[in-house]
């Protein structure tokens, strides 16, 4: 099973579930902001990917984020951060079978899937 993760709106997301459709994949979409996020599933991803590369450090989230929040920002504290800011994660995040991707990368995704 395959579930891409984001938010609708971002073109990223868009570009992705295009792709996907396309190459007749099939996919569950999980908006952030419509869905929800579950602590546990995020506890999980944190284990399987590093927090920095989860947080979408260039996105207009992060950059409003106070200094202060930013430079204490840790492995310990992340996951408290992104439930309250799910904009934050990178985007998307694409789960298959065990593994996870983060962005769009086509020619990842043509290996991943064949």
């Amino acid at each position: 099973m395959t579930t891409v993760y984001g938010i609708k709106n971002c073109d990223t997301i868009k570009k992705t579930l295009r792709w996907l459709t396309d190459n007749q994949i099939e996919y569950t979409f999980h908006d952030y902001r419509k869905d929800g996020i579950d602590p546990t599933w995020l506890d999980e991803v944190l284990t399987q990917v590093d927090w920095e590369l989860l947080v979408n450090k260039r996105g207009t989230t992060y950059r409003q984020l106070d200094d202060s929040v930013k430079a204490s920002l840790n492995a310990n504290n992340v996951a408290a951060l992104l439930l309250e800011q799910p904009a934050m994660i990178k985007r998307p995040l694409l789960s298959h079978s065990g593994n996870i991707e983060l962005g769009f990368k086509p020619d990842i995704y043509s290996e991943l899937f064949r």
